[in-house]
């Protein structure tokens, strides 16, 4: 993995910008590592691997039996990776690892809230399009497609094989199409997708973090503001808009604060 630390937002814009057809994920935590949050649940809360795949297999199948009473199709139940996606969406913890076609929705999410440092993983996809994990060369992505019928179970549910799927859902939400995303599926949870990657030869870089400072954070938010990426645009319900409203405390019109002055001299 490449890891480069920026300071300016122009610079991020620069690097990125020359990254056509990646897919990045941002960070609110540069020390973060790179797994779904399934691995971080179970590893904090399930730590003997050995069974990570029957707790995962127990979480689907009661999702899957419940989930019907609250969908008017419950067609989405049926394909794993719609399953998945589903459950993802209303805050189960899944191995998808979110991430987006755009640079600055990966920033957007790494920033709005963060506190310190932040990151931004760049995947180079259009190079692993075409690739195969060393140890088994037929393993290409069209062959792992979680989205045929009985791959998920075959590829990716016994948590054996250091492999890696990217794409789409066959049928995508609001959310989805909102934030240009897209999912990485790991066939394992107990190492990070960087370690993943290592399995995947030839030349050229798959991966590379991007470190933005803290201090860059004002610049980086008016920036993205004024390119309407916000929680209103990314999250297009109302728990979107309401959540957009916390960047509304930030920013202010400087008009607005000359008129409250002119009207509220004592304050």
């Amino acid at each position: 993995m490449k890891v480069l630390t920026l300071s300016r937002w122009s610079e991020f814009v620069e690097h990125t910008d020359a990254l056509q057809g990646w897919a990045f994920r941002g960070h609110v935590s540069a020390d973060w590592p790179l797994v779904p949050s399934l691995t971080r649940r179970l590893q904090e809360f399930s730590p003997e691997a050995r069974l990570w795949p029957l707790r995962e297999a127990r979480a689907m199948r009661i999702f899957r039996r419940k989930a019907h009473i609250h969908l008017h199709d419950r067609t989405a139940l049926d394909d794993d990776l719609r399953c998945l996606a589903l459950m993802q969406h209303h805050g189960a913890a899944t191995r998808l690892l979110d991430f987006t076609k755009s640079p600055f929705v990966a920033a957007f999410f790494a920033l709005e809230s963060a506190s310190s440092d932040v990151a931004v993983f760049a995947l180079n996809t259009p190079d692993l399009w075409h690739r195969a994990p060393d140890f088994d060369p037929a393993l290409t992505r069209t062959q792992v497609d979680p989205r045929v019928p009985g791959n998920f179970e075959r590829y990716f549910s016994g948590n054996k094989l250091p492999l890696l799927w990217f794409g789409e859902p066959s049928e995508m939400d609001s959310r989805l199409v909102a934030q240009s995303g897209l999912f990485v599926l790991p066939g394992v949870l107990d190492q990070p997708l960087d370690a993943i990657l290592e399995h995947y030869g030839g030349s050229g870089t798959l991966l590379t973090k991007f470190v933005l400072p803290l201090s860059m954070r004002d610049e980086a938010m008016r920036a993205l503001y004024r390119m309407n990426v916000t929680y209103a645009t990314l999250f297009p319900d109302l728990d979107g808009l309401a959540r957009s409203v916390s960047y509304e405390l930030e920013a202010i019109w400087d008009r607005l604060v000359e008129d409250y002055e002119r009207t509220h001299p004592q304050d």
